[in-house]
């Protein structure tokens, strides 16, 4: 009897004591079992005050949500902390041309499993899927919100997985994994991919920029390593989504996946004229800069010296 109490005591203590460290270091926890504040990660969302002028701290247990989210451009400074990358998964399956309720299709923005439009978001340690496969256009995640930063979380999906959208909005992606086969990473933002894994699981393309004439920095790949099941010389690093697309890879890994050629023009020879694709010391048996489209460019020493984290995002410091 006294052991057994003993068991119950260290049993209760030790779950006192790890409900103890959620209080103490988030703000709201989501259990999918019941054991936390809430079931949803929405409804952590909502909880969340407007125009909360501190950060909002969500720590999210370990399981599937298969959710449709929205973060209002209301709700600020939240932080999504997953339990496990592996095992905290957010997931969707909608697509561009699934129907709505009044039998209209969803199209591209309409299929995103989760909008960001709230300032300051970041998320680590967390999946983020698209589970539509490959049924066209299905995105994972869509943001519009300013200084957005991602760390060690995971981007699954087919065509269109990741939409970097607001014309404004700057974002960081340290330490991710994305995946995709055409156009997976798309839309006008800028955006840092810094030792990030990109993965080609067929042939296709792996960026789509939309950048704005007027934008300095479109999409940046800073150390990234690039790989996949696509055939080899099957997958073009970018096309540009509209005519003054930017896409530099700086001492990323490429392999044989990557197109000799490695760009093209989304069959528009004046894209050749305004947009910007770039590389630097690329690496593997997919860099091969002197077979390059000759409207590519290899990036100089002094060039390259311009893409530092203080130039591109002007102002923000990530994780500051």
């Amino acid at each position: 009897m006294r052991l057994f109490s003993s068991i119950l005591i260290f049993v209760f203590i030790t779950l006192f004591s790890q409900f103890s460290v959620f209080a103490d270091e988030y703000d709201f926890v989501v259990a999918a079992d019941g054991s936390g504040d809430f079931q949803t990660v929405q409804d952590a969302i909502d909880a969340v005050p407007d125009f909360r002028k501190t950060e909002t701290v969500i720590f999210i247990k370990n399981g599937v949500y298969k959710e449709k989210l929205v973060l209002p451009a209301s709700k600020n400074q939240v932080t999504f902390m997953g339990e496990d990358v592996e095992k905290t998964i957010i997931t969707n399956d909608d697509y561009a041309s699934k129907k709505n309720v009044f039998g209209e299709e969803m199209g591209t923005t309409g299929s995103s499993g989760f909008f960001v439009f709230g300032n300051d978001f970041t998320a680590r340690n967390i999946t983020f899927e698209n589970s539509a496969g490959p049924v066209g256009q299905a995105v994972a995640v869509r943001v519009d919100g300013d200084r957005v930063f991602f760390s060690n979380c995971r981007f699954l999906g087919f065509q269109d997985t990741l939409y970097p959208h607001g014309k404004n909005s700057r974002q960081y992606y340290k330490n991710c994994y994305i995946e995709g086969t055409v156009d997976f990473i798309f839309g006008w933002s800028t955006a840092v991919f810094d030792e990030c894994e990109i993965f080609c699981k067929r042939h296709g393309y792996i960026t789509a920029a939309s950048t704005d004439k007027d934008t300095r920095f479109g999409f940046v790949f800073l150390n990234c390593k690039i790989h996949g099941d696509a055939d080899e010389n099957s997958v073009y690093l970018g096309r540009p989504w509209r005519p003054y697309a930017k896409t530099v890879f700086i001492g990323c890994e490429m392999s044989d996946v990557i197109k000799t050629e490695g760009w093209h023009n989304w069959g528009q020879e004046s894209n050749e004229e305004t947009a910007f694709y770039a590389e630097f010391n690329s690496s593997g048996a997919g860099a091969n800069s002197e077979k390059r489209v000759g409207w590519s460019h290899q990036l100089t020493q002094t060039q390259r010296n311009e893409y530092t984290l203080a130039n591109i995002f002007n102002g923000w410091t990530p994780g500051e």
